[in-house]
């Protein structure tokens, strides 16, 4: 939260660290100079200079005990960095951070090898200034390329071992589509192992706390929103990438946000472009990933939109005062869709993420599900009342296509033939509930129709 309690976590994390080895204060190969600091460190005693040189003077201490150097893991390493950007304290961070690291590696006789790993390439002038000997692979290199995640044939065995070969098709949806290097069909550990204890298809890693910085910068940015609806309409986006992570200033140059975007997993590479100029096609790896990107859109609506206007609008769809619900809706849809500067072609789930946008302020008294599976298919918004006898809600949109529709009133028909189809309400019907309002929305840019049966 600030940089005090940055220093007293690294100086808790070091006690814990130098108490696992605490056995080295009995040996006398360990000068008594050293031992003094170690026993600082280890009472909390630490001064800024003993917490500077602490991973120093243990792998020195380490050393001299076992007579051979050590091998330092660092794992993370980027996550102090990017949450002193969020929270406002980076030039303090910087400074100690700067001279830890190069403390620690710079000229460090008695360290044999260092692992960093992080979810971003922070850029080496910013941090690592004076160790210049990294070698840095990314996702776009081949080197590991098997080794960032759960490969295909990993997973075909996890399916096998888990008994849930009805659930792979999925599984896969929701947490394969990575692809490192040139290595395709790679799976969100994280994700994986969460599902495998939960057996519920839900956002699991998009719920980490990785993930302040992305949405500062894209709450701050104007300029990616267009290119993110037509990322959930599952296009190929061209993008200039700029791999190492500048963090003063991220928001400001959009090639740094989508080389953060596509590090930390919430896009992958489907064609290189142009390699030396960084411009690549980029998509949404799989549906866990889409979730977090309508979440964006739904935080843009509810920064917005504020007040009695949410209020009113959603007492009229609760209450079945449905005419003037639909004519509140066309004024909250059209005041939104020009600060969002909505084009003709925006994505289907654009519009779907405003609307789930607003229904959340329904949370208190229905439960508020996306894309479920109901009967033979996915309903796009179903409202359940958290009471037996309340009105039920399903929802559709559809984006007019003029290739296979003349009028709005087709787009209409087509959402409500789903609807029916697809039996949606099925599920409803079948837990007893019978109040039960399908709605059609018809979308065309700024333009919406709204169909109630």
């Amino acid at each position: 939260m600030n940089y005090d309690y940055m220093i007293m976590q690294m100086k808790t994390i070091m006690m814990d660290m130098f108490y696992e080895h605490k056995y080295i204060l009995e040996s006398n190969k360990i000068p008594e100079g050293d031992k003094q600091i170690f026993n600082r460190i280890l009472n909390a005693k630490a001064t800024d200079i003993d917490l500077i040189n602490s991973l120093k003077t243990l792998s020195k201490m380490l050393y001299l005990y076992y007579n051979k150097p050590a091998i330092l893991l660092i794992d993370e390493y980027d996550v102090p960095i990017q949450s002193a950007y969020v929270e406002g304290y980076y030039e303090n961070a910087m400074k100690f951070l700067k001279s830890f690291y190069n403390t620690t590696f710079k000229d460090n006789p008695y360290l044999e090898k260092t692992v960093l790993t992080g979810v971003s390439r922070v850029a080496k002038e910013s941090i690592f200034s004076g160790a210049n000997n990294f070698v840095v692979y990314t996702v776009l290199d081949n080197e590991f390329a098997n080794d960032f995640g759960i490969t295909e044939e990993e997973m075909d065995k996890v399916i096998k071992d888990f008994d849930i070969e009805d659930k792979k098709n999925q599984i896969k949806e929701w947490y394969d589509g990575y692809k490192i290097g040139n290595v395709e069909g790679i799976y969100n550990p994280w994700s994986i192992l969460n599902y495998l204890s939960r057996r519920e298809l839900i956002p699991y890693w998009v719920n980490t706390s990785s993930n302040d910085l992305i949405k500062m910068t894209l709450k701050n940015s104007t300029t990616v929103k267009e290119k993110i609806e037509r990322l959930l309409n599952d296009e190929a986006v061209e993008v200039q990438i700029n791999l190492e992570t500048i963090i003063v200033g991220i928001e400001d140059k959009e090639e740094n946000i989508w080389g953060l975007m596509l590090q930390t997993g919430y896009l992958k590479v489907v064609e290189t472009v142009n390699i030396s100029e960084g411009i690549y096609k980029v998509k949404i790896p799989n549906y866990e990933i889409k979730e977090l990107f309508k979440g964006i859109v739904r935080d843009w609506f509810r920064n917005k939109v504020i007040g009695n206007d949410l209020t009113s609008i959603l007492k009229d769809l609760i209450e079945l005062n449905l005419k003037e619900y639909e004519k509140k809706f066309k004024v909250l849809v059209n005041e939104m869709f020009s600060y969002m500067d909505v084009g003709k072609n925006a994505a289907e789930n654009f519009y779907h993420a405003f609307v789930l946008g607003m229904l959340v302020g329904l949370k208190d008294t229905y439960y508020v599900n996306s894309n479920r599976e109901s009967g033979f298919g996915r309903y796009d918004i179903m409202l359940e009342p958290k009471v037996k006898n309340g009105n039920c809600f399903i929802m559709e949109f559809k984006v007019m296509e003029n290739i296979e529709e003349k009028t709005i009133e087709d787009t209409l028909e087509n959402a409500k033939k789903q609807i029916e189809d697809r039996g949606y309400e099925s599920n409803l019907r079948e837990r007893g509930f019978t109040n039960i309002i399908k709605m059609v929305y018809a979308f065309n840019g700024k333009d919406v129709e709204m169909r109630v049966y």
